[in-house]
């Protein structure tokens, strides 16, 4: 064990399934890998590319800060198209070698002898080993690692140690800050403007530091990047060194680099560039180690006085690499040990094992939300902060994230709502510019919460652009609702409820009691002119405008939502809702005709199950069969229908789960209560019949897909779940293609997260008792793992056909359902119980709608 400022720290890695490895070198994958190898801090990233590296196609060196974006425009087809991007800024990672006059090191071109990446979860660490022969035979040995740090989250470093192995000689280094980079991640938009930074300016501070100081184009915000690079005798595993005198004497915490050697450098001095040519001296067999420290600051940034100026001070201050590295590991310690779900799998054959997929998943939610992110105002990308893809724009994902992080780190989930909240302004702009009230939040947001959805897209099949009707996709506003509510359910946080969560109901209400239009012939109330979730049907066959009528997953969860706008007294008190509706001028007629509404939405059906939208029924049904057999993958059904002249629109098909959300979101209990509030008559049997209809005409083309199918099937009783499962949480790690290189699936990584805890591991909060309810597949041997509820936390442990949970010493008792009994657990009280032999059926669940 390491001590490390008061705390210990498991070293270097705990026992189990903690890293991902990628041996040797395909170019054709290497940005997947780099996505995947992404570090991250909640207020930075770098993505894995090779420091080497370059933008050139096959590599792609990334730095992401949350909340950075910029606007450019275009002209598309003679249309004035505007886009906002996250930005990419300058490359810190740059570090290059070449052998004595040798070229500079490719690792296309080498002929290597070693290469591998690892990635270690635990630690936040990106290793990489490298060995390779030059064209004069010399071996040289490179072993690099990175971090970005969790704690210090203006800091980032990359150490580099060089090792001759049957030669002496000199090497040269090249370190330096580049800020010509562009936005080019994502291949279909290249034709669109991408130079979002214009140089500010670019100094050398001292002899080891630099800075390079850059702004973005229309936002104007100013960013700052400097570095400290400082070469060192040995690798800095305590064997002295330092200038050659020993060493030793300004080593602390347990083992530090010595003194850094004098060496000649040579400056490089460009536009928005600067690096140092390093002269270095290898003697065979003997490490030297260069290490890069980094502090990035933007005018974005809290408590600073100039960008320039504080990434300066910090990255003087800071201590040699090797100190900061272990106070990051502290942290992240910290991080998994609140966060981290194990399990252990029956001889699964997966590549990458279940283990190590599910904790990368979980590290890239965790480095992407981190306490670095909560006061940030920022919302979470759909991609992360991995990659350009869908411009690092925020979706409803979170209604995927939330679960995970509201029974774990609810502070996250606060300031993630609060990025909603601060954007409410602007949702009640669109909702009036469209002839709504209430507020309308955008499909795509991004700085200041505008809608950022394009009206035209490429398709990459055909080559055309395409109108785009997804922007109305008005169910954000549900998940953004429904997300407050659980947040609530999960913390009972009055604070946020009346200052924050219930204006943010009050007015998604307002808005969808505007959006509802009642049908004088039988008093129902209809929406027109949205998108459901499918994302294939934008509108009926023949339409000359796109938009839907009645989709089911909307208008069920209107209701849900008008509902819990009017119900809003019960927890709020009767002073804070009278003021609430006063500041709103909510009068009592107008939650009587949210009331009202709530019980009249329209739901359509056809041949006994739940329609996905007013005439879904009438469409045609997909030869499946010959599509496969065409095109094999068949995933994104909506581009190659469209290049054949053809649309989805004229098909019974899904790209995911729509009308199936409902079960997703909600109990099978209480969607048959909400539908029969509306007037409907719905039983287990047909929402069983509804599911099984969507099952089987689902392409799975987005990453969420196997995620929510996935859970129907364990709450279905189906014992099929676990291949869906198995590849919903690999499918970023898995080679063969898709777009992850732009970036990873957060929502679709923290779903699966999710889906272990309340779906195979039952836990569902609701109304003040924590049920635990589980539903283990063979496959799964064991799961563990920490969740918190209202204040206080438990440990639940399924092994052997039997569960405990555990109450922990940090809190009042807890209220929890265990086989159908609400009990309340003392703190350090454990109880147990056997497992079910099977999952509940769809709708069995033991535990009372409270």
């Amino acid at each position: 064990m390491t001590t490390v400022g008061g705390g210990t720290l498991p070293d270097p890695t705990p026992d189990g399934h903690w890293c991902l490895r990628f041996d040797g070198f395909d170019p054709d994958d290497e940005g997947r890998r780099e996505a995947l190898c992404t570090l991250a801090n909640g207020y930075f990233s770098v993505r894995g590319a090779l420091p080497e590296a370059e933008a050139d196609g096959v590599h792609y060196p990334g730095t992401y800060a949350a909340g950075v974006y910029n606007r450019l425009e275009d002209d598309v087809q003679g249309r004035p198209v505007t886009n906002e991007s996250l930005v990419n800024l300058p490359n810190w990672l740059l570090l290059r070698f070449r052998v004595a006059d040798g070229d500079w090191f490719r690792v296309g071109d080498a002929d290597l002898l070693d290469h591998v990446v690892e990635l270690d979860t635990h630690r936040a660490v990106l290793r990489r080993h490298l060995r390779f022969r030059d064209p004069e035979g010399r071996v040289t040995r490179v072993d690099q690692r990175r971090f970005v740090h969790l704690d210090e989250h203006h800091l980032g470093a990359i150490v580099t140690i060089f090792t001759a192995e049957n030669w002496t000689g000199p090497l040269v280094v090249h370190a330096g800050i580049d800020g010509r980079v562009t936005n080019t991640n994502v291949e279909r938009y290249r034709s669109l403007s991408a130079t979002h930074l214009l140089p500010v300016g670019e100094e050398p501070v001292d002899d080891e530091t630099l800075l390079v100081q850059v702004a973005t184009t229309q936002s104007q915000v100013r960013v700052a990047v400097a570095s400290r690079t400082q070469v060192y005798d040995g690798d800095g595993d305590g064997d002295g060194g330092g200038d050659g005198d020993g060493g030793g004497e300004d080593e602390s915490e347990g083992g530090g680099p010595g003194r850094p050697m004098e060496v000649t450098r040579h400056l490089v001095h460009e536009p928005a560039f600067l690096a140092h040519d390093l002269a270095l001296t290898l003697v065979e067999g003997r490490p030297l180690r260069v290490e890069k420290v980094v502090a990035l600051f933007t005018s974005r940034d809290d408590a600073i006085s100039e960008p320039g100026i504080d990434a300066v001070r910090a990255v003087q201050a800071a201590p040699d690499a090797t100190t900061l590295e272990r106070r990051h590991a502290v942290h992240w310690a910290h991080v998994w040990r609140r966060g981290d779900i194990e399990i252990e799998i029956d001889d699964g054959d997966e590549d990458p094992p279940p283990e190590i997929a599910l904790r990368v998943n979980l590290f890239h939610l965790l480095a992407t939300v981190t306490k670095n992110s909560a006061d940030l105002d920022v919302g979470v990308p759909a991609r992360g902060l991995h990659g350009e893809a869908y411009r690092g724009h925020i979706f409803w994902d979170e209604l995927f994230i939330f679960p995970y992080l509201n029974l774990r780190f609810p502070k996250l989930t606060r300031g993630l709502l609060l990025y909603r909240f601060r954007r409410l302004p602007e949702a009640r702009r669109a909702a009036a510019e469209a002839g709504f009230r209430g507020a309308m939040f955008p499909w795509q947001s991004g700085s200041n919460g505008e809608e950022e959805t394009q009206t035209w897209h490429l398709n990459p099949n055909s080559g055309r652009w395409l109108p785009d009707g997804s922007h109305l996709q008005r169910h954000v506003n549900i998940a953004i609702a429904y997300n407050a509510w659980q947040y609530y359910d999960a913390t009972h946080n009055y604070e946020f409820l009346s200052f924050y969560g219930a204006e943010l109901l009050l007015e998604i209400a307002r808005f969808w009691a505007s959006a509802a239009v009642r049908d004088p012939a039988d008093g129902r109330y209809d929406i027109d002119g949205v998108v459901g979730p499918d994302e294939y049907h934008e509108a009926i066959p023949g339409a000359q405008r796109p938009g839907l009528r009645n989709n089911a997953y909307t208008n069920v969860m209107a209701a849900w939502v008008l509902g819990k706008a009017v119900a809003l007294g019960d927890a709020l008190s009767e002073h804070r809702c009278a003021e609430l509706h006063e500041k709103l001028g909510i009068d009592a007629e107008e939650l009587a005709s949210w009331d009202e509404i709530s019980r009249r939405l329209r739901v359509p059906f056809h041949d006994g199950v739940i329609s996905q939208f007013e005439g879904y029924g009438e469409l045609a049904e997909l030869d499946w069969d010959a599509y496969r057999e065409r095109y094999g993958d068949i995933r994104r059904l909506d581009r190659v229908l469209e290049a054949e002249g053809d649309s989805t629109n004229a098909y019974k098909l899904s790209k995911q789960a729509d009308v199936l959300m409902l079960l997703y979101l909600l109990s099978a209990d209480e969607v048959i209560g909400l539908l029969g509030r509306l007037g409907y008559d719905v039983d287990h049997d047909v929402l069983r019949a509804t599911t099984d209809y969507y099952l089987a005409r689902t392409s799975h083309g987005s990453s969420l897909s196997g995620v929510v199918h996935a859970w129907l099937m364990v709450r279905a009783g189906l014992e099929q779940s676990w291949p869906l499962f198995a590849e919903a949480m690999q499918s970023d790690l898995i080679g063969g293609g898709g777009t992850v290189r732009e970036g990873i699936h957060l929502g679709a990584m923290a779903g699966t997260a999710d889906l272990l805890q309340r779906g195979y591991g039952g836990v569902a909060p609701r109304d003040g008792v924590l049920w635990i309810e589980p539903a283990l597949p063979p496959e799964i041997t064991r799961l563990r793992f920490n969740v918190g509820y209202r204040g206080a936390s438990v440990t639940v442990a399924l092994e052997d056909g039997h569960g405990t949970v555990t109450a922990h010493p940090n809190a009042g008792p807890i209220t929890v359902g265990i086989a159908g009994e609400v009990v309340d657990l003392a703190p350090c009280e454990e109880r147990s119980f056997a497992l079910p032999r099977r999952p509940a059926a769809l709708g069995e669940a033991s535990a009372p709608e409270l």
